[in-house]
């Protein structure tokens, strides 16, 4: 079977124009195509060009998902699922055009189950306001990519963060989803119970699916209690793999660490300048604890003996609340700082993950790159899963500079594969990680071809992504 007609760059415009009208009539002004407004759906906060859709429709319900999907469907028009536009990867990109649904009207909690600690979700929910609805009850949703991203759109990246190395991804937090497919039904693909072992584990496959196997209306979550009490701090480090061998101890000896930050000297410096500290501007950990008040205090000071032994300085750590989120502020703002080192650039913001005991040999080897083709690229990594990201800094009207920050990000994923490790710890594949993907998988990628073919057979559901639709 050859390329679909959407795969293949051909735009349906006759399709496209009947699916606006039969929208517009259905939906009056919740669907939108002023050249501003979708523009604004094409954004991605990379240097990948922004690809705008045809129009804009502001679902209320799963009902107004399912009609808006089957209008696409009749007449092969591509869907393209936004949640809050975060994406690195030119996901919410429309390469062929069509019809971006926009979930932000879609923001209820719809159940909170204290007692089970889950709850359940509307996509367009985004973590703080979660967060904010849940602070009564004791609970806390723990997956923090930086971003206040969607539910439903952390749920389509398999979005982590900072508490990955404690809590887990999205991929161990999302108990079930509900989805409508490319035939316009909605699914529902699990219940609540903790385990199962009933079938094909179908919220596993639509966890990280990236909008291209259908559209998730809402999303059941694990919850996690509120911690007694939390403690954080910074330690300096000589060198980077001095930093990364204690990373590596720390996860070793068991301690129960929730979050460990690793900056390069260069991210320190960006840091210090954006948000006004004055912190070592060298190798850093930023680590948060979790658990009792006791508990904390032993475990940041286990943590201080493994830095010692390490070659580290003093690590500087607190309870108090107030400084902890100056520190946490700083460290989710890193991308804005890093920003501020070549200003009027933009970045490619790239992301690999490598087995921990690999993680030190992998940055080091990064840097080395760096510094070769002198390029402006610092580094921050979610160290206690292998987890780390390249800001590369460049001139965007400059070819050269494009064509050597692209050639890096290569050699970059390389690195990662033959450490077995993987092209995207979380930012996912979308346009930009495209080529890298069969490079990793292999034959899986025929395997996932097929699934696609089977559940959107016309390739409407963000086609593009991914990988090329070409059985």
């Amino acid at each position: 079977m050859g390329l679909s007609n959407v795969e293949a760059g051909f735009r349906n415009e006759a399709g496209i124009e009947t699916v606006i009208g039969v929208l517009r009539q259905r939906l009056g002004d919740r669907l939108q195509t002023g050249e501003a407004l979708r523009a604004q759906h094409a954004h991605t906060t990379t240097y990948i060009p922004g690809q705008s859709p045809d129009a804009v429709v502001f679902p209320e319900s799963a009902d107004d998902v399912k009609m808006i999907v089957r209008a696409c469907a009749d007449h092969q028009v591509p869907v393209i699922p936004f949640g809050a536009g975060s994406s690195l990867e030119g996901q919410v990109n429309a390469p062929h055009g069509g019809i971006s649904i926009d979930m932000a009207r879609m923001n209820r909690v719809l159940q909170v189950n204290a007692e089970d600690l889950d709850c359940t979700v509307e996509p367009g929910v985004t973590r703080e306001q979660l967060n904010s609805d849940l602070r009564d009850t004791g609970l806390f949703f723990p997956i923090d990519p930086g971003a206040n991203a969607s539910i439903g759109g952390m749920t389509a990246t398999r979005a982590s963060g900072t508490n990955a190395v404690r809590y887990g991804t999205m991929r161990d937090n999302v108990i079930a989803v509900t989805a409508v497919t490319a035939s316009g039904e909605e699914i529902r693909t699990a219940r609540r119970a903790r385990k199962s072992s009933a079938g094909y584990d179908l919220t596993r496959l639509f966890v990280g699916s990236e909008g291209t196997l259908g559209v998730l209306t809402s999303v059941t979550l694990r919850l996690q209690g509120i911690p007694q009490a939390i403690s954080g701090g910074v330690c300096p480090f000589p060198t980077v793999e001095a930093a990364c061998n204690a990373v590596i101890m720390t996860i070793q000896m068991g301690i129960p660490v929730a979050r460990i930050e690793l900056l390069d000297a260069l991210q320190m410096k960006a840091c210090n300048a954006y948000s006004g500290l004055s912190y070592p501007e060298g190798p850093t950990l930023f680590l948060e604890f979790h658990g009792t008040d006791a508990g904390v205090a032993e475990q940041a000071e286990l943590f201080a003996e493994i830095a010692a032994d390490c070659g580290g300085g003093e690590f500087q750590w607190t309870k108090e609340a107030e400084r902890r989120t100056e520190l946490w502020k700083a460290r989710h703002n890193a991308y804005w700082a890093a920003l501020q080192l070549r200003p009027g650039a933009k970045g490619i913001s790239t992301d690999v993950c490598v087995p921990i005991s690999r993680l030190a040999e992998c940055v080091t080897e990064t840097q080395e790159d760096i510094a070769s083709t002198g390029l402006i690229a610092p580094i921050v990594g979610h160290a206690g899963d292998g987890n780390f990201h390249v800001l590369v800094l460049m001139d965007t009207e400059n070819p050269a500079e494009i064509a050597a920050a692209e050639a890096f990000v290569g050699r970059l994923n390389a690195r990662a594969l033959a450490m077995d490790g993987t092209c995207t710890g979380e930012h996912g594949i979308g346009q930009g990680k495209r080529p890298y993907l069969s490079l990793e998988m292999g034959e899986g990628v025929s395997v996932m071809r097929q699934i696609k073919q089977a559940l959107d057979p016309k390739n409407i559901m963000n086609p593009g992504k991914v990988f090329s639709f070409d059985p």
